[in-house]
This record gives structure tokens, C-alpha cells and sequence, in this order.
């Protein structure tokens, strides 16, 4: 979320799309740590899949996002 509003704060599309890549970098390592997690037994197998869902949710709207920002980009 702050890799959001820094970008946004640039108040230009091509720099906030390019904080939103990282932002949606940052999903992904989530995602990783979400495994690490699981396999140390730090959380149950119902919360990471409950987790690991609203993760992919997350992704799939900063991917819809960057290409909604990159089609307005002259």
C-alpha cells in the first residue's frame, strides 16, 4: 500500500504505474512468505489459503490496474 501512494504522490500515470509493478512484487512475496508460514506451522492451512486468496484477489487488480493505467499513457 505505501508503493501506492508514493506512486500516486508523483501525480504522473507512467511513474504510479511503474510503483504499482512493485507494489504487485510485493504481492508475490507475500505469497512466498505465506509458505514459509505454512511449512513452520506459524499459521493453519485455512488461513493461508484465506490469505493466499486475497493475495491472488490483490494481484489480479493491480495487473488490471497497470494495464488499465499503461492504455492511457501517451
Amino acid at each position: 500500500m505505501l508503493n501506492i501512494a508514493e506512486g500516486f504522490a508523483r501525480q504522473s500515470n507512467r511513474e504510479f504505474r511503474q510503483f504499482l509493478y512493485v507494489a504487485h512484487g510485493s504481492v508475490a512475496e507475500v505469497q512466498s512468505a505465506l509458505y514459509v508460514a505454512k511449512d513452520q506451522t506459524y499459521i493453519t492451512d485455512d488461513d493461508f489459503r484465506n490469505i493466499y486468496r486475497q493475495a491472488e484477489d490483490i494481484s489480479r487488480a493491480l495487473a488490471g490496474f497497470i494495464r488499465y493505467l499503461g492504455s492511457t499513457i501517451d
